[in-house]
């Protein structure tokens, strides 16, 4: 026992000394503890309690993380598991921005309001979730890994089955559940061949790779393959997107908001992170940049495609988020390790038009009670503001200037392009054709909704209820960011390439 005590204080020691690196996690994690307290006891007599207890962690947390960008990268936290390098900490940067945007829309959705179970377990149920992303965003070891998804993935099952009063919100809940639970095993079954192959769980430790290339092809993209399935559930990718639909339509719009938006900030960090971990000349780079390859080019294909069919609002985002997995999947192929700036640009911009997107739908579904295209028939007069910020937003999501979803999708494709000249893989010319005919594709659908909303007369009156929600503003904001980000790109984007 004695000689075990200057082991055990070295390790404290090592600890200790990255905690200041982890001070925006540290803040998350006393902040959910306030939260519950809070939820307990405050909100009996202060019914913001809670709220207001939310807000000003994510924002402290923000603003920590805003501090540390200009510091040194951090390697070996936590024992290895953790790297806090510039690509890590503007990852944790806008999963802040999204959790706080989460907060606002939980606040005003006037089904939260109106539930008796009201939204203080929700938000301590989204801090847990938030300190899960931040900590897959920086995740250098599988064991990390597992467990920053399995923190998401729990969270997010109680999220969609927060408000379940009908047996669609049930299903859809139960759904998730056992899909991500089987997705979860599968990838945990892959972590233990590569620990087999390697002896080690840090992917970016040069024992690892050496590993990986002494283990015979096969059994390496079987693992890879296996791993490839926990990741690909959190970024609903195709084959892994069955459960979007369901669990995007019966969840609260809050809930399918942040569950399409932020999961993939942290999902699209990690892939990059083990993609550009491994040697370009090696077989598991090799094998893992052909999984994304193909997963992109379907994920985009069958997105758009299946979209075109849908009329129910929800639905039809939930299978454009899968199309946008696909063109977020053809940004990492498209970048260097050292060159993320233009995929935290499209990270970016997509988070502020899929967070509007929802908001505006929300605001028009709580003063009309429409869900579905055919019901927003002639509501473009009567509600304009909503309308047109909405219409703006698909325009961005589609990729038409000057909004900055073009300017996005227009560096994608040019780094594309770029990658094809300078490697000469067909796969990557593919990839680009690909991304420009499912940008054409996911015109009409998403113009479905102009055409009903100004074309389209209404039957009868139309029938708009009052109310006192900031929805609209907080979808206005997004709005002018978007355009703004699209006129002038270089200030975002220069500052992530800093």
């Amino acid at each position: 026992m004695p000689q075990l005590l200057p082991d055990i204080s070295t390790k404290l020691d090592h600890i200790l000394a990255g905690l200041p690196v982890l001070l925006p996690e540290m803040v998350l994690t006393v902040t959910f503890l306030v939260s519950i307290g809070t939820g307990l006891f405050v909100d009996r007599w202060w019914k913001q309690g809670t709220f207001a207890v939310t807000v000003a962690g994510i924002i402290l947390a923000g603003g920590y993380s805003i501090l540390q960008l200009s510091q040194p990268t951090a390697s070996d936290l936590l024992f290895g598991m953790l790297e806090a390098d510039a690509f890590g900490r503007y990852t944790r940067v806008l999963t802040a921005a999204v959790c706080l945007l989460f907060v606002l829309f939980v606040h005003a959705n006037q089904g939260f309001k109106a539930h008796p179970k009201k939204t203080a377990d929700l938000y301590s149920i989204l801090l847990a979730v938030h300190i899960g992303l931040n900590l897959m965003g920086m995740a250098t070891s599988w064991l990390m890994v597992f467990v920053s998804i399995e923190m998401v993935s729990i969270g997010s099952y109680l999220m969609v089955g927060y408000l379940a009063k009908e047996a669609r919100q049930t299903e859809a809940a139960m759904k998730y559940v056992l899909f991500g639970s089987v997705c979860s095993a599968v990838m945990l079954y892959g972590l233990s061949f590569l620990y087999g192959f390697t002896g080690n769980l840090d992917f970016t430790s040069a024992a690892h790779i050496q590993g990986l290339a002494a283990t015979a092809p096969l059994l390496t993209a079987m693992a890879l393959l296996f791993v490839f399935t926990g990741i690909g559930f959190k970024l609903s990718f195709v084959p892994f997107h069955f459960w979007t639909p369901d669990v995007y339509q019966g969840a609260p719009t809050p809930v399918t908001a942040f569950l399409s938006t932020a999961p993939k900030i942290a999902g699209v960090a990690l892939l990059a992170r083990i993609l550009y971990a491994w040697p370009v000349e090696s077989l598991a780079y090799q094998y893992l940049h052909t999984l994304i390859l193909v997963s992109a080019i379907v994920t985009m294909l069958l997105g758009n495609l299946a979209a075109l069919r849908q009329t129910y609002v929800k639905r039809m985002m939930a299978y454009s988020s899968i199309g946008h997995t696909g063109f977020l999947m053809m940004a990492v192929l498209a970048y260097s390790a050292g060159e993320y700036g233009v995929l935290l640009f499209y990270l970016s911009v997509y988070s502020l038009m899929n967070m509007g997107v929802f908001l505006f739908a929300d605001y028009i579904e709580s003063r009309t009670g429409a869900t579905d295209v055919s019901e927003y028939n002639g509501l473009g007069p009567a509600m304009p503001v909503a309308f047109v910020g909405f219409v703006l937003l698909l325009i961005s999501l589609t990729g038409i200037p000057p909004t900055s979803g073009f300017v996005a999708k227009l560096l994608v494709f040019t780094a594309v392009f770029g990658n094809w000249q300078l490697t000469g893989n067909p796969g990557m010319i593919i990839l680009l054709i690909v991304g420009a005919l499912t940008t054409v594709i996911s015109l009409f659908y998403y113009f479905k909704i102009p055409l009903n909303a100004f074309l389209r007369k209404q039957e009868g009156s139309v029938d708009i209820r009052p109310t006192q929600s900031y929805l609209v503003l907080i979808a206005t904001l997004t709005v002018l960011a978007v355009l703004l980000l699209g006129i002038f790109p270089d200030w975002l984007v220069g500052t992530f390439q800093k």
